[in-house]
């Protein structure tokens, strides 16, 4: 098998999530599909991705990766005029079908390097989400991106409440449970900014995320902004491991998956391999 790695984005608002579910739109199930139109296959053809997404949350910077059989990588390199240096077949062909108004474009495609696995070779992904309080103007055309909240919010209290939770710790208090799962990760970076806009905008990254957390530690930090909570109790909330009532969990359409990131190139394979041990010990624990 010919692996490749595909760059794509999308905008998550008319997807059911990322996993492709029964009777459902989702992300990887338009992709899948259309990757069995391009290759002539009569299933959807299973790709794994770096980070699966939620019902409404947007991507700008997803990776898959997907494994095509060696007369199939043949035919996808046979020449057609419309082929350019710029772009890949694969991509141009996918892009094709999925059509010039789609919500989900491959960026690029390319052959994977020896051990790349999009999942678990990855090292770190990174979200933002956007924020516009009552300081900032709102904007019509950036609604589906953009969580509107009514009162004004103290950055610096969010920053100081987001510093409570970096580095290694459970964070069972910000992560919906599923059953065999760990909540064990390691928060890397949990920075805010306003735009040129006025709008505060997050920049979340971790070595991997559980279901919601990113959403759960906006929210944390946005109750620390409007002062319902000391900047303090996010930390606090941490150590207690417990799900609290003393914040929301945000929409999901402020999110966006925007980079991931991959060791160097003779790394990926034992990234790979280590991270899958770590899963499976996780989950005979």
């Amino acid at each position: 098998m010919i692996r490749y790695r595909l760059d794509l984005a999308y905008e998550g608002t008319a997807f059911a999530g990322w996993a492709r579910q029964p009777n459902l739109r989702t992300a990887q199930g338009v992709l899948e599909d259309a990757l069995a139109t391009v290759l002539r296959r009569s299933e959807p053809v299973p790709v794994v991705v770096a980070g699966r997404t939620d019902s409404g949350v947007h991507a700008t910077g997803q990776v898959v990766h997907v494994d095509l059989t060696e007369a199939e990588h043949a035919a996808l390199l046979k020449k057609s005029p419309r082929d350019t240096q710029d772009e890949h077949p694969l991509a141009r062909r996918l892009n094709g079908v999925l059509g010039a108004e789609s919500d989900l474009v491959i960026h690029r495609a390319q052959l994977a390097p020896a051990g790349f696995d999009a999942r678990f070779s990855a090292i770190w992904r990174r979200y933002e989400y956007r924020v516009a309080d009552r300081n900032a103007p709102r904007d019509p055309l950036r609604r589906r991106f953009t969580l509107q909240f009514p009162r004004p919010l103290d950055l610096e209290a969010m920053q100081a409440a987001s510093r409570e939770l970096l580095g290694l710790n459970d964070f069972a208090a910000y992560c919906k449970p599923r059953e065999g799962a760990t909540t064990i990760r390691t928060l890397q970076a949990f920075d805010w900014r306003r735009d040129a806009d006025g709008v505060l905008v997050a920049f979340v990254q971790a070595d991997a995320f559980c279901h919601s957390m990113v959403r759960a530690l906006v929210g944390a930090a946005i109750a620390a902004g409007s002062g319902r909570i000391a900047v303090q109790r996010p930390g606090e909330l941490l150590r207690e491991q417990q799900r609290s009532s003393e914040f929301a969990v945000v929409p999901a359409h402020g999110l966006t998956l925007i980079q991931v990131g991959y060791p160097a190139d003779d790394e990926l394979a034992a990234r790979a391999e280590a991270t899958r041990a770590r899963r499976q010990a996780t989950e005979l624990d």
